[in-house]
């Protein structure tokens, strides 16, 4: 079993991470951060000790428990099964589905094709206009998803893990300049979820490696 705490190998901007960060919040779980600069020496991720760690070269990953887990909707399912409370993934089955729906959908659909390594492959110039496309494709979808989901939040009125992945990537959206106005329910769950503490904590401009320029 875990000998010490918890450490979460993690980039404030990485909007992964911050799905994972909001997770340990919102559970109480204590933990050390291992920032992993994605930007600086070429990638801080590219090293071979972190190589060693997560083979995909990809933030976050997750020491707990005696084990490693890379892949934030993994640690997010294992967190859950380890430590139920607060739950993250409704009891009922056909809202649980819904919640996994729309966690990979951000997860698989959309984060991936407006990632930093997708990003250096399209070129400087295009770089804007890719983003911006695979996130309106993305949020075009999940707008109509959750005009039948949800209540509060993502799915009804509890918190789960589809507002953990929507928060991020509204975030990433604003970061390339989407218009939201078409997205009025993304919008307002997002503004309820950004209320909340383990939201707030987990936040991007509030962590040990955020820039000084970029801290609230």
């Amino acid at each position: 079993m875990q000998v010490g705490k918890p450490i979460l190998y993690s980039y404030f901007r990485s909007s992964c991470s911050w799905r994972v960060r909001i997770a340990l919040a919102l559970k109480g779980i204590d933990y050390e951060m291992m920032p992993i600069n994605l930007v600086k020496d070429g990638g801080q991720q590219f090293s071979k000790e972190f190589q060693a760690l997560n083979p995909m070269k990809q933030v976050p990953a997750l020491k707990i428990d005696g084990i490693t887990i890379g892949q934030s909707l993994a640690i997010i399912e294992y967190l859950e099964e380890t430590r139920p409370t607060p739950r993250l993934l409704p009891q009922d089955p056909k809202k649980r589905a819904s919640v996994r729906m729309i966690s990979d959908l951000i997860a698989g659909g959309i984060q991936p094709l407006q990632n930093l390594s997708v990003l250096k492959q399209v070129g400087q110039e295009n770089q804007l206009t890719w983003a911006q496309n695979a996130i309106t494709s993305g949020f075009n979808a999940l707008e109509r998803i959750l005009q039948s989901t949800a209540g509060r939040y993502c799915v009804g009125d509890e918190v789960s893990m589809a507002d953990l992945c929507l928060v991020p990537q509204v975030a990433n959206a604003e970061r390339f300049k989407v218009d939201l106005t078409p997205y009025p329910t993304i919008s307002r769950i997002n503004k309820t979820l950004l209320a909340l503490e383990a939201f707030q904590v987990s936040h991007p401009c509030r962590q040990p490696d955020t820039p000084a320029e970029l801290r609230a």
